[in-house]
């Protein structure tokens, strides 16, 4: 289970310009990589480690070890929290950036605008995963960081719920593919959907099946 034994060891190695405050550390995680189609989504998530309701620390964990119904729950304790017990931020890199950018760089473009939309200054961040996004803060990454951070636990489930909406959302507006169900993945539903309706500009032209899907579709 995530605990903050990083947070704590990263913030001794800290000395914060704000003496009003131990270090900040923010946690760092993103969800959307693998998908054909939709925005990959990150969320930076800062909590008081001494504040935390003990109900909420205990519940956080990796969003993929959840139920759908438990991250919604945590999603919204997390936005719930009081300002100076826990902030929350999202940021996304949209379908025209991953293909022009790459899918990789397109993620840690998302977790530096989360990192920038949050309402305070971080002093450090967790990452999860094993590559750093341009930030004016010391990183450190963190591989499978959001079963052993609870700021990247957190921020796991913040960008998933996020995400899962935003293709729900899309899916309304692209019905046929299945994207409230699959969330864009390539499941049997979506390349379907793609057999029978085609491409649409929600899909990620830069992957492999897409763009086969695009060339037996111009046949």
């Amino acid at each position: 289970m995530p605990d903050f034994s990083l947070e704590h060891q990263i913030s001794e190695e800290l000395r914060p310009d704000d003496p009003g405050h131990g270090p900040r550390v923010i946690g760092l995680d993103e969800a959307g990589r693998g998908p054909w189609a939709g925005p990959v989504v990150a969320a930076a998530v800062w909590l008081r480690r001494d504040a935390l309701p003990a109900g909420l620390q205990e519940g956080l964990d990796d969003s993929k070890k959840l139920t759908a119904r438990a991250r919604e729950t945590l999603f919204d304790a997390l936005l719930a929290l009081p300002p100076d017990v826990g902030a929350v931020a999202t940021g996304e890199a949209s379908v025209e950036e991953i293909d022009c950018l790459n899918i990789l760089r397109a993620s840690l473009l998302a977790m530096r605008r989360a990192a920038a939309a949050l309402p305070l200054r971080a002093d450090a961040a967790l990452v999860d995963g094993n590559q750093k996004p341009d930030l004016p803060c010391p990183l450190r990454t963190v591989v499978k960081g959001d079963s052993r951070s609870l700021s990247i636990a957190a921020a796991s489930i913040v960008a998933k719920v996020s995400r899962d909406r935003t293709m729900a959302a899309l899916a309304r507006a692209h019905p046929g593919y299945g994207w409230e169900r699959n969330q864009g993945y390539g499941t049997a539903e979506h390349r379907q959907g793609i057999a029978s309706l085609g491409v649409t500009p929600q899909h990620r032209r830069s992957f492999r099946p897409i763009r086969e899907a695009i060339v037996r579709q111009s046949k």
